[in-house]
C-alpha cells in the first residue's frame, strides 16, 4: 500500500491512501498557484485547518459537489452547514482525534488565528497529524509560528512533516529549522510560501539549510507535483 501526496499550492494537499482522497484546506479557484480548479477535484474527505478565506475558500463548493465529509474545528463546520449548506460534516477540537477509513486524525495545536471570510467566528485553528491506514505518519503543522510543544507532537515518530516556510503570516524559513529539530521527521516538505510576493522564498537555499542542520531530508515539489511514502 502507498500513500501519494500531491501539492496543490499554498497550503492545499490532496492525499491518496487506503483508497480514499483527502483534500486539506482547498483554496483552488482563486490561488495563483493552483494546477487545477476547485470543479476538477474528486474527494472523500476535506481537513480544514481554520477559518481563513487561503485555507476554506472552496470547501463548500467541493462538499456540495462529492458528498465529501469536511473534518474541521466545531464552529468551521457548524458555519459551513449553517451558511453553506453542507451536508456531511466532521466538528472536532484541539487534541480530539477520530478514527476514518483511511486512518487516524488528531487536530494539534497551531498558533495563528481562525476569523471565518464573512467575519464569523473560525473557532481555533489546527494542524493535522494523521497515522495512515498502513502505519505511517504525516504532520501538517498548517499555519502556525514554531512552538515547543512540537516536540510532543513528532514524539511518536513521523515519516513526513509538511511545514509553511513563507513567514510573514506564518514561521519563515529560518523558524521552519527550529520546528523541525523538534518534530525530528524523516522528510519534510514546505508549503505556504511563494503565492504572492510577500510570502516569496528561495526554496532551494532552504532545503540546503534542512540538510545542513537538521536530520531530515528535504522534499521540495512544484505545485501539482507528488511525494509517495
Amino acid at each position: 500500500m502507498t500513500t501519494e501526496l500531491t501539492w496543490l499550492g499554498h497550503g492545499t494537499w490532496l492525499i491518496e491512501t487506503a483508497g480514499k482522497r483527502i483534500v486539506l484546506d482547498p483554496f483552488l479557484d482563486e490561488n495563483p498557484a493552483a494546477p487545477l480548479q476547485a470543479a476538477d477535484v474528486q474527494a472523500d474527505y476535506l481537513l480544514v485547518s481554520h477559518g481563513h478565506f487561503d485555507h476554506v475558500a472552496d470547501a463548500a463548493a467541493i462538499a456540495n459537489r462529492t458528498g465529501a465529509t469536511v473534518i474541521a474545528n466545531y464552529e468551521i463546520t457548524a458555519w459551513l452547514q449553517s451558511k453553506h449548506a453542507v451536508q456531511n460534516v466532521l466538528g472536532m477540537n484541539l487534541g480530539g482525534g477520530v478514527q476514518l477509513p483511511f486512518g487516524h486524525v488528531k487536530m494539534t495545536l497551531a498558533f495563528h488565528s481562525s476569523m471565518l471570510p464573512d467575519g464569523s467566528n473560525g473557532g481555533n485553528p489546527g494542524g493535522f497529524l494523521l497515522t495512515l491506514a498502513d502505519g505511517k505518519r504525516v504532520y501538517f503543522a498548517c499555519d502556525t509560528a514554531v512552538f515547543e510543544d512540537m516536540r510532543r507532537i513528532g514524539a511518536a515518530g513521523i515519516d513526513l512533516a509538511v511545514l509553511p516556510i513563507g513567514d510573514l503570516f506564518t514561521m519563515g524559513p529560518a523558524d521552519s529549522l527550529d520546528a523541525i529539530r523538534l518534530l525530528q521527521p524523516q522528510r519534510v516538505a514546505p508549503a505556504h510560501y511563494n503565492t504572492w510576493p510577500p510570502i516569496a522564498q528561495d526554496v532551494q537555499a532552504w532545503a540546503a539549510d534542512v540538510r545542513q542542520t537538521t536530520a531530515a531530508e528535504p522534499v521540495v515539489v512544484p505545485p501539482g507535483g507528488k511525494i509517495v511514502l
